[in-house]
């Protein structure tokens, strides 16, 4: 029997909507399952190993007071959902915040050790107008692609199975000058300790790679058959055959303005092409991201919603490695940087070569 543990915080005296307790009822007793729900962070412990499901909901006004103490307690812990896989499940009184409330919940819980399966976040916006297209694919209405999505999402939960190899296969994207770069420097101290990986580097530096001009779906599902894309270039002849061939994508990212450079940010406009024809489900997602000044978070929130809920790759515990530094070459004086280089590679080994490593 599968058991799933459902962080569904609520105020004193709050309840899920109807709407809402309908779908995750539906959702999560097809089949044998525990069904344990915590929905006070005072109850809140360290959960090792186990299967995940938040469920949250929020007002119109997109505030929910206990899920903000969860996230307090879950910050403040660190290490609180070791070695765990987790999905997401928002519920809104309006058509906003759903998003936003997803993708911070998966980025404190994955910084808290949890792996995320692609895809992990199912919304239900007030309208439910975010499902008119699955329910147009399915010939049904709103509700029940609603309903539908959540069971999909509960049944991809508990199947999902970390793939593993024994050599594996990285691609490392970035746009930055090697010379000057910190993230760069801070690449090269993790990559000393990749031992039996085969790591392959692309640099989309110079303007190399056009931004996606929003081809007519017909057009670019045409392309995406043959694995290309109507601008080709470096995507076309270089980078997707390189994600189509590796196990894992590193980006390595300086925020410029709180985002991903441009560069990076066309990449993952493009990507749609190769994602229509096969969601990246079996690959794994991480990133080095150095600021400046402050804002990396906002970098990986950016990197999960696109790479993780939108195209699908899995995201690791602790996906991505955060840090400041301004001045070129100033990484390597950060103290305690070379080990938590090592760390970073350490985790990259358990999750992709697991005991072979």
């Amino acid at each position: 029997m599968n058991k799933i543990t459902v962080i569904c915080p609520l105020d004193e005296g709050q309840t899920l909507s109807e709407r809402m307790e309908h779908v995750l009822n539906y959702a999560l007793h097809w089949g044998s399952r525990e069904v344990e729900r915590i929905t006070k962070a005072s109850e809140l412990q360290s959960i090792t190993g186990g299967t995940l499901l938040f469920a949250v909901y929020v007002s119109d006004t997109g505030i929910n007071i206990e899920y903000s103490r969860m996230l307090d307690r879950i910050r403040r812990e660190g290490d609180f959902f070791p070695e765990c896989t987790g999905a997401v499940l928002v519920g809104g009184g309006s058509d906003l915040y759903t998003k936003a409330i997803g993708r911070e919940m998966v980025h404190t819980a994955n910084q808290a050790g949890c792996t995320f399966i692609g895809r992990p976040l199912v919304e239900g916006t007030a309208s439910l107008k975010n499902f008119q297209i699955q329910a147009n694919l399915r010939k049904t209405d709103l509700m029940a692609a609603y309903h539908l999505a959540a069971r999909n999402l509960i049944e991809r939960l508990t199947s999902f199975a970390p793939p593993k190899t024994k050599r594996p296969k990285l691609l490392v994207l970035h746009a930055s000058n090697v010379q000057t770069s910190n993230t760069i420097s801070f690449w090269r101290m993790v990559k000393t300790h990749l031992i039996n990986f085969d790591i392959r580097e692309i640099s989309l530096r110079n303007g190399q790679i056009e931004d996606c001009g929003g081809c007519p779906y017909t057009m670019c599902m045409h392309f995406s058959e043959k694995g290309q894309c109507y601008y080709g270039g470096i995507m076309v002849e270089d980078v997707i055959p390189a994600v189509v061939e590796c196990d894992a994508l590193l980006l390595l990212c300086p925020n410029y303005n709180d985002a991903i450079g441009a560069n990076l940010s066309a990449f993952v406009n493009r990507l749609t092409s190769l994602y229509r024809k096969k969601p990246f489900f079996d690959k794994y997602l991480y990133a080095i991201i150095v600021s400046g000044y402050s804002g990396g978070d906002l970098v990986a929130e950016q990197l999960i919603s696109a790479l993780n809920m939108n195209k699908a790759f899995i995201l690791p515990e602790k996906f991505s490695i955060l840090e400041t530094a301004n001045d070129p070459g100033s990484i390597r004086e950060i103290h305690g940087i070379e080990e938590q280089a090592k760390e970073f590679a350490g985790r990259m080994k358990k999750m992709l070569q697991g005991k072979l490593s």
